[in-house]
C-alpha cells in the first residue's frame, strides 16, 4: 500500500507539472534595431513560429545590418530587409530583393495591423495567390486613426469582423487595417516609436525611397 501512495503522488506531481508547463506563456523574443536615427525594440510573436524563426536565424547572421529602410510612406509604413539594398546608389530601384525562398502565410485574426506592428512584405496576389511571405523584407506599420464608420467598410470589403477591442486600437492607436489578413503580422514595436515617427516622415523621392540613407546599422537578438 505504501508503495501504491507514492506511486500515486508521483504521478500527481507530474501531471502537475505538465500542466504548470502548458500554463506557462513561452517568453517572446526581443529584436534591438539600431538605426541611423536611433533605436526600435520589437518583441516577434510566437504564435507565428515560422516568421518568428526566419527573422532570429537572418538577425543572429548579420543578414540585415547595412541593410536600408528603403521604402517608406508616412501614416501607412516603413519598409526594409532588401539585401540589394546594402550599399546602393542613390536613385537605384530597390524592393525585389531576398535570401531566395519564401515563408507560408501564417495569418492569427488576434494579431491585427495597429501602429507598430511588425509584418512580412510579399509578392502581389497575381504572382502569389498563397500569400507566402518574403524571406527578409519586413516593415513596421506607421499608420493612422480610423473611426467605426472606416473601419465597417473595411469589414464589408474583406469580410472580417473586428472585436470591440480591435476597434478601440485602431481608433486610439491607430494602424493599417486594410491590409490585416491579407500580409502576416509576427511581432510588434515596443520602443522607439520615436525613431519609427522620424523614418516615416522622412522626404522621399522615386518609389517611396528616403532621399537620405535610413540605414539598419547592426540588429540583433536580446534575451
Amino acid at each position: 500500500m505504501k508503495k501504491v501512495g507514492i506511486v500515486l503522488l508521483a504521478m500527481f506531481m507530474m501531471a502537475t507539472t505538465v500542466q504548470a508547463q502548458k500554463g506557462k506563456k513561452k517568453k517572446e523574443m526581443m529584436i534591438e534595431f539600431q538605426t541611423t536615427e536611433g533605436t526600435m525594440l520589437v518583441k516577434l510573436y510566437n504564435e507565428t513560429p515560422q516568421h518568428r524563426d526566419n527573422m532570429l536565424k537572418l538577425v543572429k547572421s548579420g543578414y540585415y545590418d547595412g541593410l536600408l529602410f528603403h521604402r517608406v510612406i508616412k501614416d501607412f509604413m516603413i519598409q526594409g530587409g532588401d539585401p540589394d539594398s546594402k550599399g546602393a546608389k542613390p536613385g537605384q530601384m530597390l524592393g525585389q530583393g531576398g535570401p531566395g525562398y519564401t515563408i507560408p502565410a501564417e495569418f492569427v485574426d488576434t494579431l491585427i495591423h495597429k501602429r507598430g506592428a511588425l509584418a512580412a512584405a510579399r509578392m502581389g496576389d497575381q504572382v502569389n495567390p498563397a500569400k507566402a511571405s518574403s524571406g527578409s523584407q519586413f516593415y513596421i506599420v506607421h499608420g493612422r486613426m480610423f473611426n467605426e464608420n472606416e473601419l465597417n467598410s473595411i469589414a464589408a470589403r474583406s469580410g472580417r469582423k473586428y472585436s470591440d477591442a480591435q476597434k478601440q486600437i485602431y481608433g486610439t492607436v491607430g494602424g493599417t487595417p486594410h491590409l490585416d489578413g491579407g500580409y502576416t503580422v509576427f511581432g510588434e514595436l515596443v520602443s522607439g516609436f520615436d525613431v519609427l515617427d522620424k523614418i516615416a516622415r522622412t522626404q522621399t523621392a522615386a518609389a517611396d525611397r528616403p532621399v537620405k540613407d535610413m540605414v539598419i546599422i547592426k540588429a540583433k537578438v536580446i534575451d
